[in-house]
């Protein structure tokens, strides 16, 4: 195999996601290859988990995105602007952080909700464990990213975004659905299995780093929706795979190994708090 390097309003858990979990089944790991490139996945991605057969496919299961006019698409617009209000605000600072799906800078994205470092120093089971699902998360969103190729809000408001080094890319990636809220999910409904007594915090920032994506000014509100979706159905997926259900248990036993150690978090989780805090003006 070859050797992958890492380089650079609230959760809606639908019950179809239990059921999908049901259908899928147990089965085994038979790889699909290296993952066709998408804008947020970087050169040196790790290798997902799920083969194509059992990665859940966006074209397939959502519906298409808001047309213009419509009332989802007012909504979209709301939110909108109530977005932009955020602007040069910690929540700003926070979605410029949350952009970034690069290593080591994402895994550290629930070090205070878990109270522990990730890295692949202190937690290197987990840190790749996240990298694969990453992975594995961001191709579910491509199918339906290529079919609609849904202007991005930044193109039609001209408003700045949170990372302008990146328009041009984000200019030709679609908007529907928004890859970085299928990682935020996956990643929280993983991370609520290896620590559940966290399971508030963890589902609190997995959301907060999805809606930073609509105060970056790159996603609509349903895009950040339909995201979750697929993250959730990803999450659902990889309980079919083998190794993924043994990287899981090794993942939680080397966490608890470090919390044993006193190890803490590595962000400013007060900062972070504040962060998240003030994003909780746009549901107001």
């Amino acid at each position: 195999m070859k050797k992958f390097f890492y380089s650079c309003r609230r959760f809606r858990i639908p019950f179809v996601v239990l059921c999908f979990a049901i259908i899928v089944g147990c089965g085994s790991h038979l790889g699909r290859g290296e993952s066709t490139a998408l804008p947020e996945l970087q050169a040196g991605s790790p290798e997902g988990y799920l083969p194509s057969k059992m990665l859940p496919n966006s074209r397939v299961l959502l519906p298409p995105p808001p047309k213009e006019g419509s009332a989802a698409f007012v909504l979209d617009e709301a939110y909108s602007r109530k977005s932009l209000a955020l602007h040069d605000t910690p929540a700003w600072t926070m979605a410029m952080l949350d952009a970034d799906l690069t290593f080591p800078n994402v895994a550290a994205t629930y070090s205070c909700a878990l109270n522990a470092p990730v890295t692949e120093r202190d937690t290197p089971h987990l840190y790749k464990l996240l990298g694969r699902a990453l992975t594995d998360a961001l191709d579910s969103t491509k199918a339906a990213k290529e079919h609609y190729q849904r202007p991005r809000p930044f193109l039609l408001n001209k408003a700045p975004i949170c990372t302008p080094e990146e328009s041009e890319r984000l200019e030709k990636s679609g908007s529907y659905p928004s890859g970085h809220n299928a990682v935020s999910t996956v990643w929280a409904l993983i991370l609520v299995e290896i620590s559940p007594e966290q399971t508030n915090a963890i589902l609190a920032r997995g959301q907060a780093f999805g809606v930073s994506r609509m105060i970056c000014n790159v996603h609509w509100y349903s895009d950040t929706l339909q995201g979750r979706y697929m993250g959730s159905y990803t999450a659902a997926s990889l309980h079919a795979d083998n190794q993924f259900l043994e990287d899981l248990k090794t993942a939680k036993a080397e966490l608890e190994a470090a919390r044993a150690r006193g190890l803490k978090a590595t962000r400013d989780c007060k900062a972070e708090a504040a962060a998240m805090d003030l994003q909780q003006s746009l549901f107001r």
